[in-house]
């Protein structure tokens, strides 16, 4: 109910039976986790930054969710030490054939374009093969693509692409190579499967005349041929980008029908939003927290003027039509 539509391809090229791997671009932090763990044929183990781990109610609230803190220079120079101790962890969930997500950029940023990947998660994969080599462990490159990551309502696109096997690319003789090999792969499977605008020195003016174009972001392929297009024709003129059509009607309703939502959202919450590519997490999490109270307190408010009836009818109606807003917004 977050998001208008979220449209899914790919899912065939999850193994169902195999050690596993899901390597996504990172976008929209929290959110893309939940996007992945929402639907992809296996019940995943997700690697987190560590410093979300803040309690002991927190810790046991993502352990049940299946989750493992990751630790960065960030956290203190000491505290990455911890991490040999979850490469470890992982390597044993891979040899009893789960699955793991992790974010091979490790770091979030809501450009349109696939970062260097760290090394990290083959760190993982020689682990488990030191103890195993016959394990065929698959990597499958996860595309996320949305509309317009900052903006309510939003929509996506997951992509999951062609699996690949470890098995080919590694070599226990030569570690380094079999890391550039991995990671190659890995980025090269990435880039097909989010739009990705290679040259960072003009990201900025190419994404202008790609949302000039008016791309579907939930086509990447189409929206990468595009952009192969504009870099061939190596055209300057950029007309003045397209706005994101959206009925102004509705969104004034949605306004005054959920503004004391609206208000707190606007005087509390999102002023305190770190950074854009935590907008939509906040966002979600707000409202998964806020609604339920507001409808019991709409309808707790009507039921005492004009009958529990009238009550329900109205906080369904309010319901539907929020579910309607989200779907053609």
């Amino acid at each position: 109910m977050y998001f208008g539509r979220i449209k899914i391809s790919g899912l065939a090229h999850v193994p169902s039976d195999k050690p596993l791997l899901f390597l996504p671009n990172h976008q929209s932090a929290l959110l893309d986790v939940l996007l992945i763990g929402m639907k992809c044929n296996r019940k995943p183990y997700f690697l987190t930054r560590s410093d979300v781990f803040k309690s002991n109610l927190l810790k046991t609230v993502f352990n049940f969710f299946q989750m493992i803190p990751v630790y960065r220079i960030r956290d203190g120079r000491e505290s990455l030490k911890n991490n040999q101790e979850v490469f470890e962890y992982c390597a044993r969930l891979l040899q009893e054939n789960n699955a793991i997500v992790m974010f091979p950029e490790a770091n979030h940023n809501l450009q349109r374009r696939v970062r260097p990947l760290s090394k990290g998660f083959t760190r993982i994969l020689f682990n488990a093969l030191e103890r195993r080599p016959e394990l065929d462990i698959r990597l499958v490159p996860v595309g996320l693509n949305y509309r317009d990551a900052k903006r309510f309502p939003d929509r996506v696109a997951v992509c999951y692409g062609e699996a690949i096997a470890v098995q080919k690319l590694y070599d226990p003789e030569d570690l380094g190579r079999s890391v550039d090999r991995i990671k190659s792969e890995v980025s090269n499977g990435l880039k097909t499967l989010t739009t990705h605008i290679e040259d960072k020195s003009k990201y900025h003016h190419t994404e202008e005349k790609l949302n000039a174009l008016d791309v579907d972001y939930l086509n990447p392929q189409q929206a990468n041929a595009i952009l192969a297009s504009l870099e061939s024709s190596n055209s300057e003129h950029i007309r003045k980008p397209k706005p994101i059509s959206e009925p102004k009607i509705l969104k004034v309703l949605f306004v005054l029908l959920n503004f004391p939502v609206w208000l707190l959202w606007i005087l509390t919450l999102k002023p305190k939003v770190p950074e854009m590519e935590f907008m939509g997490t906040f966002r979600f999490a707000f409202a998964m927290l806020v609604y339920p109270v507001y409808y019991l307190l709409l309808f707790l408010a009507v039921a005492l003027i004009w009958g529990g009836s009238i009550g329900l009818l109205v906080v369904a109606a309010l319901f539907l039509f929020n579910v309607v807003y989200v779907r053609v917004g």
